[in-house]
């Protein structure tokens, strides 16, 4: 009965060792809460080194915004009829190009309100923006509609070939007086 006794509790102890072995054994495999934060904290701070080293990187290559040039060719005055509007280029370069009796100008397809295309309507003579009614006569100046001034005209010009030279980035407001400078209207 003693011999039975102590291996019950030989037994016992066993089982206590072995239990007590794989809570150590699993404790082991778990990160611990301090080991989990050290792991997270330096995660956090190689991940910042990375976005600080891939902004620097991107910093020695600038955004570029590549436009066409203002400037372009229009043809030759012959090709331009009087009193008639030509809208061929309103779709590449928002020009309408006019020529009347004294002389050929480039009007801006800008709205002056909210920048839209105006549309020209041959029945009525006049341009049209379509969304919000602005009129304009065939010389831009506005006569109904919300537009607070007339189209803006672009500088003309003669190229040395000859055509018609049309520069987008120089404009003359009829506000100021403008309309009557050098390079508002090409005289042929």
């Amino acid at each position: 009965m003693v011999e039975e006794v102590k291996k019950n509790a030989n037994q016992a102890e066993d089982k206590k060792n072995n239990s007590g072995q794989k809570e150590k054994l699993e404790t082991e495999k778990l990160l611990s809460r301090r080991k989990f934060f050290t792991a997270a904290g330096w995660g956090a701070f190689i991940a910042f080194l990375g976005t600080i080293t891939i902004g620097s990187i991107r910093f020695l290559f600038p955004r570029v915004l590549f436009e066409p040039s203002p400037v372009f060719k229009a043809g030759l005055p012959e090709e331009y009829l009087v009193d008639m509007i030509n809208t061929k280029w309103v779709k590449d370069y928002l020009v309408f190009i006019v020529r009347d009796q004294e002389g050929i100008y480039a009007l801006s397809a800008i709205c002056t309100h909210l920048g839209c295309t105006p549309i020209w309507q041959e029945i009525e003579r006049k341009f049209k923006c379509p969304c919000h009614g602005s009129g304009f006569h065939i010389d831009g100046i506005n006569f109904e509609g919300p537009a607070p001034r007339p189209l803006e005209r672009l500088k003309i010009s003669l190229a040395e070939d000859g055509q018609i030279e049309i520069d987008r980035s120089i404009k003359y407001l009829y506000e100021r007086g403008e309309w009557q400078k050098p390079g508002a209207v090409l005289q042929v």
